[in-house]
């Protein structure tokens, strides 16, 4: 007789949740008449240039693979851009490599370096991403609070604390999604202390670089020393509005990268070619574009923050990225109550704050990616929600 059938799917995967942000971008995608303030992405075209230099690349044949690493005159741009704002070399052929977006480069870093039973630090709350990859590479997620008290700062005394001698490295992602926090230069200057006694790694995902309010953007790489302990994650999706692009990149020393670069080329092979030379295009010529949605975004980023707080609703300042995280507490629903009803009531999607961990509870995060006119609708319907609980 036929034994009982055994379950094929791997209870290690299974035990991950799926993303709590799909989840509402599904629902909002069938909502008649509704408002995302949900999923991060630019509600801007890609600048026409950069669409038009893909469409040359296509009728030109340019269709076939590319180096594993990427296309050599896009790691030049790359080096080029990074050494002229960060003050930072890096060898275009042995320590850049063009990464299916950031996403694939946060997993390449962490899968090529950490040893199974390895600690990882992360903030909490942070990107959904980040916990779910530390977890695939076979280490652990070690979250360390970042809440209102601090500006949702990763503090270098809490990263101290949380240290054990399993401790790999710092997965350091600022500006930061979901609560529009920065870190200030004596944040990055602990956190650069901390690695260096500890001798520990900092992966730096610093994909919303170019969207920073109020002063420039700050990197753990304008440390001296720290270029030779981080893996530098970056790519093209959020400034330049190329999210369906999927086109990132990591820059590491030779080693690493090398380790990274075998798991690149035994999963995906190499970037998409059209894709790269739209990258290019826009590291040539994007720049307008890049400063006219930054000014947009500001404006956003202005009116979110002071209606919910107009509101009743608690929220500090967004400082950089696209994205609000305000306390909805006040109201006495909790943040998945809040969002659902919020759908539900008002068709205005937002994600609850416990999708980006446990020190999210309380919050939801609102994302200002959408038109003016679209947002400032979407807070009336807000407010009208929460005049009535």
């Amino acid at each position: 007789m036929r034994a009982e059938q055994r379950s094929h799917i791997s209870r290690r995967i299974e035990s991950v949740h799926p993303s709590g942000i799909r989840k509402f971008f599904d629902l909002i995608a069938s909502t008649a008449g509704g408002i995302s303030l949900g999923v991060g992405e630019p509600d801007f075209l890609t600048p026409p240039q950069i669409r038009a230099a893909a469409i040359r690349s296509i009728e030109a044949g340019e269709t076939h693979y590319t180096s594993n690493y990427g296309m050599i005159e896009l790691r030049e741009l790359i080096a080029e851009r990074i050494e002229r704002v960060r003050g930072v070399r890096y060898d275009p052929r042995t320590e850049i490599l063009v990464t299916i977006g950031v996403s694939e480069g946060v997993d390449l870093a962490l899968r090529a370096t950490a040893e199974e039973g390895d600690e990882i630090i992360v903030a909490d709350p942070s990107y959904v991403a980040y916990t779910p990859a530390i977890f695939f590479a076979g280490a652990a997620a070690v979250p360390v609070v970042a809440d209102a008290s601090t500006g949702f700062r990763l503090m270098p005394g809490a990263i101290e604390a949380a240290i054990t001698p399993r401790t790999k490295g710092i997965l350091v992602g600022f500006p930061n999604n979901p609560t529009g926090a920065v870190l200030e230069p004596e944040d990055l200057q602990g956190i650069a202390e901390i690695a260096d006694r500890y001798d520990l790694l900092v992966y730096s995902d610093e994909i919303y670089d170019r969207l920073v309010y109020g002063g420039p953007h700050r990197s753990i790489l304008d440390i001296p020393g720290m270029r030779e302990r981080t893996i530098y994650l970056n790519g093209f999706s959020k400034a330049y509005a190329m999210t369906g692009w999927r086109v990132g990149y990591a820059c590491a020393p030779a080693p690493i990268l090398a380790q990274m670069m075998k798991i690149h080329q035994y999963t995906v092979m190499s970037g998409p070619t059209a894709g790269q030379y739209a990258a290019i295009e826009a590291l040539k010529s994007g720049e307008p574009d890049v400063q006219r949605m930054h000014a947009e975004y500001d404006r956003r980023r202005k009116l979110v923050w002071e209606r919910f707080n107009e509101m009743g609703l608690p929220c500090s300042e967004p400082r950089g990225a696209f994205y609000a995280f305000p306390d909805v507490r006040p109201t006495g629903l909790s943040e998945v109550e809040f969002s659902e009803r919020l759908l539900v009531e008002e068709k205005v999607a937002v994600i609850p704050g416990s999708a980006f961990g446990a020190h999210g509870a309380g919050h939801i995060r609102a994302c200002y990616a959408n038109s003016y006119e679209q947002i400032n609708e979407a807070m009336d319907r807000i407010a009208r929600f929460v005049a009535r609980l």
